[in-house]
């Protein structure tokens, strides 16, 4: 789980800052200045470098602010612990969290996030011998964590839990697959307006997405308000032998859902 201690620095970082100070009009200088706070909130006097490493793939104008499609990607994924992505301007700038474990590969993982206005996204990886990687992307978004989920809470919730998978392709032990993971919750970010009472909606979403293949971790994903509602996460996975995947997701409110997909492979 995201440290409660870094997330506080992380809000209390955002507050200090002016949400729609991220305009078109931002600077190169002033942008890294934001970064350079949110870097010490989260990170502490630690290093992160620039490097080859990681890369991070966004649009440049969202077509929907609060369905963004993020793509992280790794040239040495063996060289991956974890990673974490962080929306500058947000008000919640840690969107999440992702430690891969022996069953993971950290190649490239997809998935989609809320971005409130104009701002840096970026990728920080820590490596196995512990350093700190960095890749940035601009992004010109608005709006995206005060967006609607639905035409009232109660339709927004229906389903909530439902969990999907999809494998794409063969899968054959010991070499990489990919898959889709799905999981039904509305992510309320505490900004959204109920369209029918027209109250503000408490803040509820998924803090932690679980994932094992045959009681290996894949991933386990920390996450916070910016994830978008109904998340669809795309990860790879490397099977050992003919298994299964287990997901087991929790929320802010003490849900909590558990699914299981039988996985069947070829032999080589």
């Amino acid at each position: 789980m995201i440290k409660l201690t870094i997330r506080a620095a992380a809000l209390a970082t955002a507050a200090a800052l002016t949400i729609g100070a991220a305009s078109a009009a931002d600077d190169a200088a002033e942008r890294e200045a934001r970064w350079s706070d949110l870097r010490q909130s989260v990170f502490g006097d630690r290093k992160v470098e620039q490097a080859d490493l990681l890369s991070l793939d966004t649009p440049v104008r969202a077509e929907d602010a609060a369905l963004v499609p993020v793509t992280i990607q790794t040239a040495d994924p063996s060289a991956i612990k974890s990673t974490t992505l962080i929306i500058d301007d947000n008000p919640s700038p840690v969107a999440a969290k992702v430690t891969f474990g022996p069953a993971g590969d950290p190649s490239v993982m997809k998935l989609r996030v809320r971005v409130n206005t104009y701002t840096n996204i970026h990728a920080v990886a820590e490596t196995n011998d512990g350093r700190l990687v960095e890749t940035t992307k601009f992004v010109k978004a608005s709006g995206g964590c005060s967006a609607p989920v639905g035409a009232s809470d109660e339709e927004a919730m229906k389903g909530m839990g439902e969990i999907r998978l999809r494998v794409r392709d063969d899968v054959t032990p010991g070499k990489t697959a990919t898959a889709t993971l799905m999981i039904r919750h509305p992510n309320f970010s505490g900004m959204q307006m109920d369209q029918l009472t027209r109250a503000y909606t408490p803040a509820r979403y998924l803090k932690t997405i679980k994932v094992t293949y045959n009681d290996k971790d894949v991933f386990t994903l920390d996450g916070d308000i910016s994830i978008s509602s109904n998340p669809v996460i795309e990860f790879g996975f490397r099977p050992d032998a003919k298994g299964q995947i287990k997901v087991a997701a929790t929320d802010t409110d003490d849900g909590r859902w558990e699914k299981t997909f039988d996985v069947p492979t070829q032999s080589n």
